[in-house]
């Protein structure tokens, strides 16, 4: 998500599943969809037989593999080096044949023109580090392994002041619409990815040089106006500890190519639920607020004082910068929240919303790390399996040991739910006290989802649940209701910032629907739910808790036929829609304000006309209204076409334009590092890992001396996530019912290991037991002289349910991104032997 942002605005799957259809070529790269998303994988094959071809970037030879035109080999950890070939392979080919690419997608929605401050250097100057990094190479000293911060991005991000624009006299980004001063952005891509050579790739990806270049020539064909490639990525992209860097390569290769915002192309998040998305549209993560509003933090001593931390400032008049709407709806989520507490005299109720401390982190691993030295106390564990699914398992299910409290709620008990009676535990000298809340499932209750393509589908309880099973919100608010009760009785610090919530959803079972509505939000003049989230207001006259689903469940007049009225979530039309490129604009709804491909302003040139004319997106047309209009798919921004005044196409950045280059934690442009434990030095730089990265337990590191062997984690398609409900399941469990190890031919042989023996795979952290899978699907990577093996894990598995097997995740580290903390689950060391 985080890459996603910086890059083009917003953290999500830029198109939609039956848009994949429209793709001229496909890469898969991070992900399966064959086998771990094959609903997916039917939009692919449709791609396919229509004539696109699909490539398949992976580590093993899969089952997407097995269905791929093109499979090009390539270390687990390399995604960098692979991908920054390729854009130099673009780079190249774009200074030989610039006919051959949408050269003015490039200026016109892209940051390439834009100049950055010439004291910027990079790794070609500074061997493997940015300007401004606070720390040495490979530096070990924790507080110095970060980048120094001085700059504030439109008032909004905060960067290293090397890494910013240079401005002008107004103060809006200068640029060389040339693309020849060798300060601006474009060329700094060139200087940045001109050591990423063919032979570099061979060398750091061990990937045949005839098999990357016939990549690079496949996909950089869609960089041609008026076809579309697309990138589908998973959890084989993020789970590194520069999984976000990653996703930017994939950005940068995008935007180069011209392929965001129109149809067939963009970058698609291949998500591991059904509902992923919406779950982070309504603030999962730590970091958020609902709408991917940004959290307060302890500096901010006032709703005003939060308002100009997280608001850009911009003087571009080109530039839409929706942004600037951040007090219209903070102010409509504290009025949903809090109702006729939340006034304009005590800055609706900011003051009750809990300030999380600056520079602390509070993500996964970070939390499990506290709960460990006994700093947090109580866990709610909602429909997660940590003790299945966490990193270094091990430590994390030992610090349950320390909790005062736990809760789970699921379906069956769980690791987690029985954490105290794992092997090797000893349940005598373990206080938590657990409490195991049964969960209906989603077939059992009634209530939306939202897909990866943000596609928000009502789906209707269809069965009762077993026993005393409840669905979440029955508990949530069962729980809030007593901790109302308690706090009016008792009191406690805060006290009103749970008393004074506007909490009203029903007296027994809480209505979903009206849950819906107020997600949705009000006109509080008069009463009724809003139409669209242009109309939020920051006086206090509006409500909303999510902006971004403002539009979605509306006055039953304006939409009548609904099989809900109103209710745009329970649409299924089957009317493809406008064009006839598989928009299906009456199914479902989809955030923002039903736009099925975001960014598609830049789907059309200066004029609004199609870059492709056989799947436009929308298309201005002169004759409509009384100066115009777009027809198609719901404009993003929906200003005339540039060529007659209107904005930019990437509204959400505060410049207006995509990012080629842009600031993260760990730089502002992707460069490869090796993972955390790596049997290989960098061959790009002499900065082995990510300078960046978040590391726990340092001393835990594996030696490749000791610890020779890759290993990746990755699922199989029979089983899901922690296991808890497929591992129950007898019919799934017959299918495939123990874990076990891949490996190829060549280790087995060097091993004395043959298919179906019982091996022992051991790292730094823990040592399991499994069956092994020898097959032709891995094969030993050439890496310079060095043959380097790798072997592969699926992670289901644990020790309670019908089928039970060795944790993948009690080998793997606790360290993670630079900019998320995701787990690097997806390469780190072990041995291998036999039993």
């Amino acid at each position: 998500m985080a890459s996603l942002v910086t890059g083009f605005g917003r953290g999500a799957m830029t198109n939609h599943w039956n848009d994949i259809a429209n793709s001229d070529c496909i890469m898969a790269i991070g992900s399966n969809p064959a086998e771990n998303h094959p609903a997916a994988f039917g939009h692919i094959t449709i791609a396919k037989e229509n004539g696109a071809k699909l490539i398949s970037v992976d580590p093993r030879f899969t089952r997407t593999s097995s269905k791929a035109e093109i499979y090009a080999p390539m270390r687990s950890g390399t995604d960098i080096a692979f991908i920054g070939g390729m854009i130099k392979y673009v780079l190249d080919d774009m200074e030989k044949n610039p006919g051959s690419y949408n050269m003015t997608y490039v200026k016109e929605y892209t940051n390439a023109a834009h100049l950055i401050n010439p004291a910027y250097k990079g790794p070609v100057d500074l061997d493997g580090l940015f300007s401004d990094y606070a720390g040495t190479l490979n530096e070990t000293d924790s507080s110095k392994t970060k980048y120094k911060t001085g700059a504030k991005l439109f008032n909004w991000e905060s960067i290293p002041a090397s890494w910013d624009y240079q401005y002008d006299e107004a103060g809006i980004p200068k640029s060389d619409k040339t693309l020849k001063d060798p300060n601006c952005v474009f060329q700094l891509l060139k200087k940045h990815f001109s050591r990423y050579t063919p032979e570099m790739v061979n060398k750091t990806c061990g990937t045949p040089d005839d098999a990357f270049l016939e990549v690079c020539r496949t996909y950089a064909a869609t960089g041609q106006a008026g076809k579309a490639g697309t990138i589908c990525y998973a959890m084989g992209t993020t789970q590194h500890t520069y999984g976000t860097q990653n996703i930017r390569s994939y950005t940068i290769l995008q935007l180069l190519l011209g392929n965001i915002g129109i149809a067939g192309g963009g970058i698609n998040a291949m998500r591991g639920e059904s509902n992923v998305q919406g779950s982070t549209d309504h603030c999962l993560l730590s970091h958020i607020l609902p709408g991917y509003l940004k959290v307060p933090v302890n500096s901010d001593s006032s709703l005003q004082a939060y308002i100009d931390r997280t608001t850009p400032k911009q003087n571009d008049p080109s530039s839409l910068n929706w942004w600037k709407n951040t007090s219209k709806y903070i102010v409509s989520l504290l009025k949903a929240w809090y109702g006729k507490n939340a006034t304009a005299a005590n800055d609706f109720g900011f003051h009750y919303l809990p300030k999380v401390q600056s520079g602390v982190n509070y993500t996964h691993i970070a939390l499990f790390e506290a709960m460990a030295a006994g700093t947090i106390k109580g866990l709610m564990c909602w429909g997660q399996n940590p003790a299945v699914g966490g990193p270094n398992s091990n430590v994390e299910r030992g610090a349950m040991d320390n909790l005062d409290w736990l809760l789970v709620t699921d379906m069956w008990h769980t690791e987690t739910a029985n954490f105290w009676q794992r092997p090797g535990a000893n349940p005598a000298n373990i206080k938590t006290e657990v409490f195991l809340l049964p969960a209906l499932s989603s077939y059992e209750k009634e209530g939306s989802v939202t897909n990866s393509g943000r596609w928000s589908q009502w789906r209707y309880k269809c069965a009762d649940g077993p026993g005393e099973a409840e669905d979440d919100l029955w508990m949530l608010d069962r729980i809030y209701k007593k901790l109302k009760e308690l706090y009016e009785t008792e009191g406690g610090p805060v006290t009103e910032a749970i008393t004074g919530l506007d909490w009203d959803y029903g007296d027994d079972h809480p209505d979903v629907r009206a849950v819906a509505k107020e997600i949705n939000g009000y006109d509080l003049t008069n009463g009724k739910l809003m139409a669209t989230f242009g109309a939020l207001k920051d006086d206090g006259s509006t409500t909303s808790g999510n902006w971004l689903y403002c539009h979605s469940y509306v006055e039953p007049d304006l939409e009548p036929d609904a099989p809900i009225p109103g209710n745009r979530a329970s649409r299924r039309g089957l009317d493809d829609g406008p064009f006839y490129i598989g928009l299906y604009p009456q199914w479902g709804w989809c955030w923002p304000v039903n736009r099925r491909i975001i960014y598609n302003r830049a789907s059309v040139d200066l004029n609004g006309n199609p870059w492709d004319a056989e799947h436009p997106v929308i298309q201005w047309n002169p004759a409509k209204g009384d100066s115009g209009g777009w027809d198609g798919d719901i404009p993003d921004g929906g200003a005339a076409p540039m060529n007659q005044g209107g904005y930019k196409p990437f509204i959400m950045k505060p410049e207006g334009l995509s990012r080629l280059f842009g600031p993260q934690a760990d730089g502002p442009l992707p460069e490869h590092y090796e993972p955390w434990e790596s049997p290989i030095a960098n061959p790009m730089s002499q900065q082995q890992i990510n300078p960046a990265a978040k590391i726990f337990r340092p001393e835990q590191r594996g030696d490749p001396a000791a610890y020779p062997i890759v290993c990746s984690t990755y699922r199989v398609c029979e089983h899901w996530q922690g296991g808890q409900m497929t591992r129950n399941m007898p019919w799934v469990v017959e299918a495939m019912p123990e874990p076990f190890v891949e490996m190829s031919e060549e280790l087995a042989r060097e091993k004395g290991i043959s298919n179906g023996d019982r091996v022992i795979v051991e790292s730094t952290r823990g040592k399991i037991e499994l069956a092994a899978v020898v097959t032709k699907r891995y094969k030993p990577f050439q890496m310079n002289g060095q043959v380097v093996h790798q072997v592969g894990i699926p992670w289901h598995w644990g020790f309670t349910g019908l089928a039970k097997g060795a944790s993948a995740n009690e080998l793997t580290p606790h360290v993670g991104d630079a900019n998320t903390t995701i787990p690097e689950y997806k390469a780190f060391l072990v041995k291998v032997s036999k039993k």
